[in-house]
């Protein structure tokens, strides 16, 4: 081995990491650089400046030489992960022409493509022609061909975050199959940049020259030019290797390698995903996104605000624990497990249906909390938002399972609600299997480093990277009691929520208007 070391970067949507993992999966060093997450110059707008990731970058690899001037000497190749579908416009030198356009931002521009009446009728019949039309009025590039039009006409590559901090740490205006999520020209089957017949290049209209060059995880994408180097401190010369989106990252550094396990993903927006050597789709016309395996898919459902909700419940109700969690230097979640275990499974029949962003086959929907009584007090609220979230995701498994055809045996929990014990008893207790948590939080960026090690050739490929370098030492087995109560509560209540409410959450949305529906128009 040239070195024994990788360098992942993992660049959220709050905050960066730099992070130094050895060859066995062992996180050795970390530096977290915070910000605010967008910037919002109109209702609804959430844009962030690309070169506050950069400034990001450098400033936590910085932190790692100021911790141990030594700290990279032993770094054979770098790895990026990132946020997904936030878009960046630069120009030939690989400079930001504009804010980038983050994945919050919920701005509309009007739909470009319009099927053909066939076409149109079928999607009619099976209920997505609403569907098909919302998914393009978020079409970031369709907004900025029409709003902001000298800079699209500038615009030399339109990329993800992880290709712009590509192109600064290389030159190269190249980034990973495996990143390529979101509102683009996207073949997610063949895993390409889509043909101009493709649905998505005419729902997602691009100029192929302004698509940056596609590279396999585990393949080198470039290599630290000397700029770079002067800017973060990172040793020119090292590899830069592809790895994927942070959502995919994640998968991979759990040990999720097949459809017997499923990757529960406890952040800001909740998944749930499994790793398929075939294309499969767990909802209609919702696509299977590249894998960091290469050739694989991660067949996904998520719950857009997901465990904000927590941060939601903190701001209005938890102030206490946020305070003492504060003074103790602790995180908030463990403090609030004490509101978990002063109630009980099932929360006295407090139940929430975690629809507080409408979906794509649920577009009237809102987010419902049913049976309150005199007994219900702020604890049993907590409760009810962290199964509701788990009755979600455990629906969203259910279809992923429908779909392959496989039964998930094992899950695997990470992200911030993860660093909970009795979230994740929760949750085992609630999906009836045992579920694993990582030995670090830091489960993206070591998805990435697996990626770079296979790349390096320490390990055959990308899958035995992840076998050799996951470790899962904490296991929680659902307790048979509870697994009956929430399965119950689960057949003959959570699922019917929806239907029960689908007819009054359409009349909300005629009287208030909200949420808006897709305009008639179109360019």
């Amino acid at each position: 081995m040239s070195g024994e070391r990788i360098l992942a970067i993992d660049c959220g949507t709050q905050s960066l990491r730099a992070l130094l993992f050895d060859a066995r999966g062992t996180l050795v060093a970390r530096r977290k650089v915070e910000y605010e997450p967008y910037f919002s110059a109109k209702p609804g707008y959430a844009e962030q400046d690309p070169e506050l990731w950069w400034r990001a970058l450098g400033q936590a690899v910085r932190g790692l030489l100021a911790d141990d001037y030594r700290a990279l000497e032993g770094v054979a190749a770098v790895a990026l992960t990132t946020q997904r579908d936030s878009m960046v416009c630069v120009d030939d030198k690989g400079d930001p022409l504009r804010p980038a356009i983050l994945w919050l931002d919920s701005r509309k521009a009007p739909r470009p493509y319009r099927p053909g009446f066939l076409t149109a009728l079928g999607l009619r019949i099976i209920g997505m022609t609403e569907a098909l039309a919302r998914t393009q009025e978020s079409g970031k590039c369709s907004w900025l061909r029409l709003y902001d039009a000298e800079a699209w006409e500038r615009t030399r590559s339109y990329m993800q975050v992880s290709g712009f901090l590509c192109a600064r740490l290389t030159g190269e205006f190249a980034d990973s199959v495996a990143s390529q999520i979101g509102h683009i020209p996207f073949d997610y089957k063949r895993q390409s940049w889509a043909t101009r017949s493709h649905r998505n290049a005419k729902m997602f209209p691009v100029n192929p020259d302004k698509l940056p060059r596609l590279v396999e995880p585990g393949r080198e994408l470039g290599r630290i030019s000397r700029a770079a180097s002067e800017a973060t401190g990172i040793p020119a010369g090292l590899p830069l290797i592809a790895a994927g989106s942070d959502k995919g990252c994640e998968t991979l550094g759990m040990g999720v390698v097949d459809e017997t396990m499923a990757s529960l993903s406890f952040g800001t927006t909740a998944t749930v995903q499994t790793m398929s050597k075939r294309y499969r789709e767990p909802l209609r016309f919702m696509p299977s996104f590249p894998a960091v395996i290469p050739g694989c898919f991660n067949p996904e459902v998520e719950i857009f605000r997901g465990y904000w909700m927590i941060t939601w419940f903190k701001n209005q109700f938890a102030y206490e624990e946020v305070e003492r969690a504060k003074a103790a230097g602790m995180v908030p979640e463990e403090l609030l497990d004490e509101l978990l275990s002063a109630t009980p499974a099932g929360g006295q029949g407090l139940m929430m249906q975690p629809y507080w962003t409408a979906g794509l086959k649920t577009p009237a929907a809102r987010g419902a909390v049913i049976g309150f009584g005199d007994a219900h007090e702020r604890a049993h609220l907590y409760r009810a938002i962290i199964e509701g979230l788990a009755f979600g995701l455990k629906e969203g498994l259910q279809k992923i399972e429908r779909a392959s055809g496989a039964k998930v045996r094992l899950l695997a929990a990470s992200g911030g609600a993860s660093q909970s014990a009795r979230i994740c008893q929760i949750s085992a207790d609630l999906f009836n299997l045992p579920l694993v948590r990582g030995a670090s939080c830091e489960t993206s960026g070591l998805g990435a480093a697996m990626c770079a090690a296979a790349g390096l050739g320490w390990y055959p490929g990308v899958r035995e990277a992840s076998l050799a370098m996951s470790s899962q030492p904490r296991r929680f087995e659902p307790d048979a009691v509870n697994a009956r109560l929430y399965a119950e509560l689960y057949e003959r209540v959570y699922k019917k929520i929806y239907g029960a409410l689908a007819p009054l959450y359409e009349e909300l949305r005629d009287i208030t208007g909200y949420p808006e529906k897709p305009a008639e128009g179109g360019a």
